[in-house]
């Protein structure tokens, strides 16, 4: 089965930055599980697995803007400590995970001070060239439920 719009798919992925320097992988845990065409991937990804299917293994180098995005200088914010999820000793460099009406999003420790922190908003990967070696695991059809919800369910997808 080939990968298309509305089919749930579970892969695999090691994902390398331009010095090829393996930053993450998943195979020490579940593949991971998206809903094709709703979204829910990085567009470069996405892209790349379109037309794919079980078993298919490659690799795609993708630029910022089909991965993170560029980095934008300006995207420094200042937040209060207590709405930093993660540590409890911040100090710059660290990532934490604040919540915002979009969502959680990670962000990089600027500057920490008592009550307050400077954070870079970036995606930590953001403007940065990377190489995804993908491994499609498994395709299926969505259930009309994941379709209405617009993202896959059950393992390596989302749990209700």
């Amino acid at each position: 089965m080939k990968i298309t719009d509305n089919k749930v798919v579970q892969f695999h992925y090691r994902l390398k930055d331009e010095a090829g320097t393996e930053i993450e992988n998943s195979y020490e845990s579940e593949p991971l599980a998206y809903l094709h065409g709703h979204k829910n991937m990085i567009v470069g990804v996405e892209k790349a697995l379109a037309e794919k299917a079980a078993g298919d293994k490659f690799s795609v180098t993708l630029q910022p803007e089909d991965a993170y995005g560029e980095r934008q200088e300006d995207a420094v914010q200042r937040v209060p400590v207590k709405h930093l999820m993660g540590a409890t000793k911040w100090k710059p460099g660290m990532t934490a995970v604040i919540n915002t009406e979009q969502g959680q999003r990670q962000v990089t420790i600027i500057k920490a001070g008592r009550f307050m922190v400077t954070v870079d908003i970036n995606p930590p990967l953001a403007g940065k060239v990377l190489t995804f070696d993908l491994d499609v695991v498994d395709v299926r059809d969505a259930t009309e439920e994941e379709i209405e919800h617009g993202h896959a369910h059950g393992v390596g997808g989302h749990h209700h």
